[in-house]
């Protein structure tokens, strides 16, 4: 055990505790050089054992604060990713804050460690997108620095922003009947809990809600779970639908990169968009407006989702006691050339 002092703890009690430099520690505070892993760690056990806070004043730092922020998304490499990054960013820079872009993927420890930077003040806030709550650090830490979470996550410890994904599908399924679809397919979806995802949940969810709705009962062959969930993602969802033999006229893609996919595949095998089958994303990436057809798809403005997000997150890094808050922002069915006829369905073997 360290010896009590008076006064805040210094570089050099961490340094001294963890049998490193202080230069070290300044490493593993600022990031500017490499620390192996095991010594951070170290670095790291020691900052908190000893309560230690960064001297921000003599960084040239105001208000206590690092100017910075962190955006955490689970996949960087998707489109929708992209465009909601930029967004973020930008949103972000209008209020005068830096960001640090950061990938969680499947890996809670990487949203630990984002959180652990945020306690030390070397980020002021975080905005997080876990994509399972019983996988997500909020679920496990009671001591959350100011986070906003994106998504649909549903969780009451920190301010969240979210489309309603379950009303998305829903409305989608909607458009599609009154297309004149009957046997619709799901790709993104599934009862395998293995696979399930708080978003995949929802939109699932919608997709029965809007077939009950319409008269018809939701058939498990119809729907598709592949991870991750991109174009290839697509293509399999549409290969497998068609190794099982199950008659579909409309899909309902969880995302616009799994309906890109799932157009190419159903191209390669002849089946015609939107003659045979019609086919509808979520998201509205640029992209979607460039397939061939033209993809309708569940639309959102990105630009208000970015400003609220950073606008709460400034709001829980000003005041941490405020009411927990959750900010949905409207969507709706952007109908395109994918859905543009009453398909007249597609047989097994297609």
């Amino acid at each position: 055990m360290p010896k009590e002092r008076a006064g805040r703890a210094t570089m050099k009690d961490v340094a001294a505790l963890a049998g490193v430099s202080a230069k070290t520690v300044s490493n593993v505070l600022t990031g500017t050089a490499a620390v192996r892993p095991e010594t951070q760690q170290r670095v790291e056990s020691a900052m908190r054992e000893l309560d230690f806070v960064p001297n921000l004043s003599a960084r040239g730092l105001r208000n206590g604060r690092s100017g910075v922020i962190a955006i955490a998304l689970p996949d960087l490499a998707t489109a929708f990713s992209a465009e909601m990054l930029h967004h973020l960013v930008d949103a972000a820079h209008q209020r005068g804050y830096a960001v640090q872009i950061e990938e969680t993927a499947l890996e809670p420890e990487r949203e630990r460690d984002l959180v652990s930077r945020a306690r030390q003040h070397l980020v002021d806030g975080v905005v997080l997108n876990p994509i399972r709550i019983e996988d997500s650090v909020v679920d496990r830490d009671e001591r959350l620095p100011p986070v906003v979470l994106i998504g649909e996550v549903e969780q009451h410890v920190t301010d969240r922003v979210l489309v309603d994904s379950r009303g998305g599908a829903r409305d989608a399924v909607a458009h599609l009947v009154a297309r004149g679809a009957r046997r619709i397919a799901a790709i993104g979806g599934d009862d395998q809990p293995e696979l399930a995802t708080a978003t995949s949940r929802l939109r699932l969810a919608g997709v029965r809600d809007g077939l009950a709705a319409a008269g018809f009962e939701h058939d498990r062959r119809r729907e598709v779970n592949l991870l991750p969930w991109n174009m290839e993602a697509g293509a399999l969802g549409v290969r497998t639908l068609l190794d099982r033999g199950v008659e579909v006229d409309a899909l309902l893609c969880f995302t616009d990169s799994i309906a890109v996919g799932a157009l190419h595949e159903l191209a390669r095998a002849g089946i015609r968009v939107p003659e045979d089958v019609l086919v509808c994303g979520f998201d509205d990436i640029e992209q979607s407006r460039f397939t061939t057809p033209q993809l309708t798809t569940v639309s959102f403005d990105r630009n208000e989702f970015a400003r609220a997000t950073i606008a709460l997150l400034e709001e829980r890094i000003a005041a941490r006691d405020v009411p927990v808050r959750a900010v949905a922002i409207e969507h709706r069915v952007v109908a395109r050339a994918s859905t543009d006829a009453v398909p007249r369905g597609v047989s097994p073997g297609r």
